[in-house]
């Protein structure tokens, strides 16, 4: 991948977003809901503690994350979507 997250930083692959309802109503795009889950797809190299122990990231590359809806900072790289999140705004692991 062409992005390197620094620190405690992660960038995730949103899940796609809703096309229809359980009952098979097709959703306009006004009313499709943003996703909270993604797909990590690189984390950066941790924190630093004040005597230089590195603490690594919680999360690991492949992993599917529930994230904060309006958190991180979207980007589009090689017509891609992407989020690049802090490592406090993922709330889950979903296994």
């Amino acid at each position: 991948m062409a992005l390197r997250p620094l620190g405690t930083k992660i960038v995730v692959e949103p899940a796609a977003e809703e096309e229809k309802t359980a009952g098979g109503i097709v959703l306009p795009d006004t009313a499709k809901k943003k996703s909270q889950e993604g797909t990590v797809i690189a984390v950066g190299t941790g924190r630093t503690l004040d005597d230089g122990t590195k603490v690594p990231v919680a999360v690991a590359v492949g992993q599917t994350v529930i994230y904060s809806k309006y958190g991180g900072t979207e980007i589009a790289l090689q017509g891609k979507d992407y989020i690049v999140l802090d490592e406090d705004q993922v709330y889950a692991i979903k296994e």
